[in-house]
């Protein structure tokens, strides 16, 4: 089961509530989502009190993002140990809610390891639940500090790029701290930027059918106080014509053996589109996001979602004027039939560098990407 309460919280600075965490009320243990549905009009907390219920929350984007999808599918299988429920079934069906997201299947994945290895080595089942949470706590402070290291890692490269700053940047969905257990991927970067006073301005593309980008991206750099135009997705092209862009940086959903990069639809364009321009096209994401078991982009199963988020205008989940809640405003004759991919894939080629917590890779090439996975493993974040 999940219940919803809504809590008021300031209109400017760092997101008050976290996008994930852990709470033992009186009734339980309990995952507390903030649901990223109902953003910007509202901060509202997800409370799931079992697997079935997060599941739902990772399939309705109430938590979204690669890496928060991990610390999510972790959290998940604990939450299912510890109240007793059958954690095989509840990693199962974690594992699978998004297809097209490596990290949540790692996630999901480490925290059963986890609890196995107890109950294997003679733990009750208490000391079990113990274990697989402690395994989730663990993924969720690497993943803040793999994006510490990461913003370090991207500004340091930009100005590489372009010394002295003044960075003109556009970003794809969204990659800051609401998909994060840090302050993010791609967004991280931009914020280190604007932090040193090197960031001129942050170009966000709205990312349809869903507006990531101007209900969360939108959202987090006005609590940041930096400086951002919001764009319809077509209307990159022009600003790129114009020469208004000097990078973009976009965040990953799965990174394979070749190099290519699934994210949000709608960046693979940007991409061919950058390349056009002689504008770096950069990738911002943890090692945990590659996936070396998939050998090339065409083997990538990308996620199809219902053809209504198209075919109609979807607005955050509160009350619309001709709409109910959580519903959304028809925008095409009834019947319409949709194409509605989460995702697309970027080709090594036209990917200037990716940009992990342990290093960058440039030029992008199996090889590369190996050697940075290889030497990420001989390494332990503290």
């Amino acid at each position: 089961m999940a219940d919803q309460y809504a809590q008021s919280h300031e209109d400017s600075g760092p997101p008050p509530t976290p996008s994930i965490r852990w709470d033992e009320p009186p009734e339980g243990p309990v995952l507390v989502l903030l649901d990223q549905t109902r953003l910007p009009a509202e901060e509202v907390e997800l409370v799931c009190t079992d697997a079935p219920a997060l599941v739902q929350a990772i399939r309705t984007l109430a938590v979204r993002g690669a890496p928060l999808l991990g610390i999510a599918g972790a959290y998940g299988v604990a939450l299912a140990a510890v109240r007793g429920f059958d954690v095989d079934e509840a990693a199962e069906a974690l594992a699978t809610a998004r297809p097209t997201a490596v990290n949540l299947e790692r996630g999901v994945r480490r925290a059963q390891a986890a609890y196995r290895s107890a109950v294997e080595g003679g733990a009750d089942q208490q000391q079990a639940a113990a274990s697989a949470l402690a395994e989730a706590r663990a993924l969720h402070e690497e993943d803040a500090e793999a994006s510490r290291r990461m913003a370090q890692n991207g500004l340091a490269f930009l100005d590489e790029l372009q010394p002295g700053g003044g960075h003109r940047l556009l970003t794809h969905c969204n990659t800051g701290a609401l998909v994060s257990g840090g302050e993010g991927t791609a967004f991280a970067v931009a914020l280190a930027a604007h932090r040193e006073g090197q960031l001129r301005r942050l170009w966000v593309d709205e990312t349809r059918p869903l507006l990531q980008g101007a209900r969360l991206t939108a959202y987090e750099a006005a609590r940041s106080g930096m400086a951002y135009t919001l764009l319809t997705d077509n209307a990159a092209g022009s600003l790129f014509a114009a020469g208004e862009v000097d990078a973009v940086l976009i965040g990953a959903d799965r990174i394979v053996a070749d190099g290519s990069v699934a994210n949000k639809v709608g960046s693979y364009p940007l991409a061919v589109l950058a390349r056009y321009h002689h504008v770096p096209f950069i990738v911002v994401a943890p090692v945990t996001t590659v996936d070396p078991d998939t050998p090339d982009g065409a083997s990538i199963e990308v996620e199809q979602r219902a053809g209504q988020e198209v075919t109609e205008f979807t607005a955050p989940q509160v009350p619309v004027t001709g709409a109910e809640p959580g519903g959304g405003i028809p925008v095409a004759p009834l019947g319409t039939q949709a194409y509605n991919p989460a995702f697309d894939v970027t080709p090594p080629e036209l990917v200037t560098a990716i940009v992990t917590e342990h290093g960058v890779v440039s030029p992008v090439t199996a090889e590369g990407l190996a050697q940075l996975c290889a030497r990420s493993r001989q390494v332990t974040i503290s």
